[in-house]
């Protein structure tokens, strides 16, 4: 049993560090240091993959398009089409006054239709940094970030700063790192400290390889629950032992 904080940190070979989450549920950003979470620093965000799903079924369907595109955007497709074209603009105003700016991609569904997108590449994983899109009042993945590290004394605070960690599947869109990194630098300007943003390209899957890192690690015995306890308590001694 481990935080998936410590365990994306852990795939990164750190064991200190702010590790920024963003899965198909919820998005997190947590603050660890020396393999302990900080959970005065912990902050969450109900915007994530599944969000981005829906919010580009709506951006395609409310646009000009075919009277049989709803029906053509079927779960497997909107993934497909999230994971394959859509990327963070580095500079959303700018994208979205340029019209005609961006090439379009264009995507064949299993029964042979073409399905084409424009600004929908972009504004699709915007929700991430601007939650105000899905009508939601939270403050930004970048900006609770940057209060998850103002809740820190300053001393860990620089420390961290130099350990933030990407994971989870969406923070695979092309531009995501860079957008994290330029959003973060900007509101810590002043400080005289350069963020940089550890982003694997494995990060997708880090939480996983973290945990078999972790697992691994004779200090880590203390978190096991047994094949032998499993089999004389059962499952409720998870419990009991944790």
């Amino acid at each position: 049993v481990a935080n998936s904080a410590f365990l994306s940190l852990c795939a990164h070979g750190r064991v200190s560090g702010l590790a920024v989450e963003a899965g198909a549920a919820l998005s997190h950003v947590t603050p660890v240091s020396e393999g302990q979470t900080l959970r005065r620093g912990a902050r969450c965000l109900g915007v994530a993959g599944d969000h981005l799903s829906r919010h580009l079924h709506r951006l395609l369907r409310d646009g000009p398009a075919e009277p049989w595109l709803p029906q053509a955007l079927t779960k497997k497709v909107l993934t497909q089409l999230k994971e394959q074209y859509c990327y963070v603009s580095l500079d959303y105003e700018r994208e979205l006054r340029q019209k005609g700016s961006q090439q379009p991609a264009r995507f064949q569904t299993p029964d042979g239709r073409w399905i084409t997108l424009g600004k929908e590449r972009f504004c699709c994983p915007e929700p991430l940094f601007r939650p105000e899109l899905l009508q939601h009042s939270c403050p930004g993945l970048h900006q609770l970030a940057g209060q998850s590290l103002q809740a820190l004394p300053e001393p860990l605070r620089r420390r961290l700063l130099g350990n933030i960690v990407l994971s989870g599947g969406s923070s695979l869109f092309p531009g995501f790192p860079e957008r994290m990194c330029l959003e973060l630098n900007s509101l810590f300007q002043g400080t005289g400290v350069h963020i940089e943003v550890l982003a694997n390209p494995r990060r997708g899957t880090a939480v996983w390889a973290g945990g078999s890192m972790a697992a691994s690690l004779t200090s880590f015995r203390h978190a096991w629950m047994t094949q032998g306890e499993y089999q004389e308590h059962g499952a409720q001694y998870v419990h009991t032992k944790f």
